[in-house]
C-alpha cells in the first residue's frame, strides 16, 4: 500500500453493488466499512460480500472494534483475503496492534483509528508499533467521547499530537477524519486544506463527489509551485524570494511542495 493516500473512499461492506463504481470517484483507496455503516442485522452479509478483486487500487478493510461480537469473525474475514490494509476503531491498546499486526503479517498494513481519548493518549506508542502504517483520526466519534463540540479550534491539539506521533514513529502523516456535511463540498474542500496546513497526508471521504474536492486541497496550488521553483532557483546557502529570507529549511518545502505535485 502506498505510504501517501490522499483521499480513501468509504463503501458500506454489504452494499457490493457500489464496489466496482467507488474508483471511479478517483479516490486512491477503497475503504470496504464493516463498522459503522452497517447495521447490526446485516454484519454477516457485509463480510461474507468482502472481496478485493473489483479494483487495482489499495482495499482496505474497516473491522468492528475488539469487544464487539463480529472483531473476532471480522479479523478472520480479512486474514483470508489479499487486502492491502486493515482499519482498527477504537485503537487504545498499542500491545493488541501488535498482536494484531503479527496476526496479518507484513504484507497488511494496519491503520489505527484513533476516537477516544485513550488513543490520543496513547498515539505515540501506537505509531511506534511495527505494522502501523498509519494513524486515521475519527474526529466525530473522538468529540463524543470528551463531550467536545466538532469544531476545528477544539480539535486542533488532538490533531497537532497525531501529526507529532505519527513524525515521532517515523510513519506517513496522519489521516484526517470525515466531513459530515454533504450538501456543501466547500465545506470538505476548507476542511481538507485545514488538514494538510496541520501536517495531515490525507482525508477520509463518505461521497464520492468529496472526493475531487479533498485531492484539490492537497494538491499544491499554482502559486505554491510557481514558489517553491523560485526557491530552488535561487541557489545555495542564504538569499531572498520574494523578500523573504531562503536557506536550506525552506528549500526542504519547497522540496516537498514540487513531489506532492499530482502526476501528469
Amino acid at each position: 500500500m502506498p505510504d501517501v493516500i490522499r483521499a480513501p473512499l468509504f463503501v458500506p461492506a454489504d452494499r457490493p453493488e457500489l464496489f466496482a463504481k467507488a474508483p471511479r470517484s478517483g479516490a486512491d483507496a477503497i475503504i470496504l466499512d464493516l463498522e459503522d455503516a452497517v447495521s447490526r442485522d446485516n454484519k454477516d452479509a457485509a463480510r461474507a460480500a468482502l472481496r478485493c478483486g473489483f479494483t487495482d487500487l489499495p482495499v482496505i478493510v474497516r473491522i468492528n472494534p475488539p469487544g464487539t461480537p463480529w472483531h473476532d469473525a471480522d479479523l478472520a474475514a480479512v486474514a483470508a483475503l489479499p487486502v492491502a490494509g486493515l482499519m482498527l476503531p477504537k485503537s487504545e491498546d498499542p500491545a493488541l496492534l501488535a498482536a494484531l499486526a503479527g496476526t496479518l503479517g507484513p504484507d497488511t498494513s494496519l491503520l489505527a483509528l484513533i476516537e477516544s481519548a485513550a488513543g490520543l493518549a496513547a498515539a505515540r506508542a501506537i505509531a511506534a508499533v511495527p505494522g502501523v502504517t498509519h494513524l486515521v483520526f475519527g474526529s466525530i466519534d473522538f468529540c463524543a467521547d470528551i463531550g467536545a463540540a466538532h469544531q476545528r479550534e477544539v480539535l486542533l491539539p488532538a490533531r497537532s499530537e497525531l501529526v507529532l506521533a505519527a513524525r515521532l514513529a517515523g510513519i506517513c502523516a496522519p489521516i484526517d477524519g470525515v466531513t459530515a456535511r454533504l450538501d456543501d463540498l466547500a465545506d470538505t474542500h476548507s476542511d481538507a486544506a485545514h488538514a494538510r496546513a496541520l501536517g495531515m497526508s490525507g482525508k477520509l471521504c463518505i461521497h464520492p463527489r468529496q472526493v475531487t474536492e479533498v485531492k484539490r486541497a492537497f494538491a499544491p496550488s499554482e502559486a505554491e509551485i510557481r514558489w517553491a521553483e523560485r526557491v530552488l532557483a535561487s541557489g545555495d546557502g542564504a538569499t531572498t524570494v520574494d523578500g523573504a529570507m531562503v536557506d536550506e529549511p525552506v528549500r526542504l518545502r519547497a522540496r516537498a511542495i514540487l513531489a506532492a505535485v499530482p502526476a501528469t
